[in-house]
């Protein structure tokens, strides 16, 4: 785009409301005669429906949750497999081969049960899969979960190491 590309339009000047007749919106200032709606700080608050229960609180509240920090996952299938042409496949290799996205986790789910015998290095994996690829004779290797540290956990240590001195 250039400079000479551009539309220029003139900006339409604000209306000048309540400045006589001659000005169209005089008088009222378009506001009609009377009413609610024509005092200053009139109209009603968003959402009223004059009286009738409100939209908002005629829907059915939302049940369960939604996770603050979502872990979204690549899908791998077990029939992709045979695609790579590899016997050991890791995380590397679905991203060349196009099947994931770099940088981001990827978790194995059973399509079919695969003919060759691999060994799947994945963030995630159904059970169904993990049992898939097992029975075919390979195996699934899963990263190590990291102990999740509670405040039950954490007082118990500090019991411990007072109770030592």
């Amino acid at each position: 785009m250039k400079l000479h590309e551009l539309s220029i339009e003139a900006k339409p000047a604000k209306r000048r409301r309540g400045r006589g007749i001659a000005a169209g919106l005089g008088k009222t200032s378009g506001r009609g005669t009377k009413g609610q709606n024509s005092r200053t700080g009139g109209g009603v608050k968003l959402g009223f429906e004059g009286g009738q229960t409100k939209f908002s609180m005629r829907l059915p509240k939302n049940r369960g949750f939604k996770a603050k920090n979502p872990t979204n996952y690549q899908i791998v299938t077990t029939d992709q497999l045979a695609k790579i042409g590899k016997v050991s496949v890791g995380v590397d290799d679905f991203v060349a081969a196009g099947m994931a996205r770099k940088n981001q986790k990827i978790k194995l789910l059973f399509a079919s049960t695969p003919e060759k015998k691999y060994t799947v290095s994945v963030d995630a994996a159904s059970q169904k899969a993990i049992t898939a690829v097992e029975k075919a004779g390979g195996k699934v290797v899963l990263p190590e979960k990291k102990p999740v540290a509670t405040k039950q956990a954490q007082t118990s240590t500090q019991e411990s190491k007072t109770a030592k001195n």
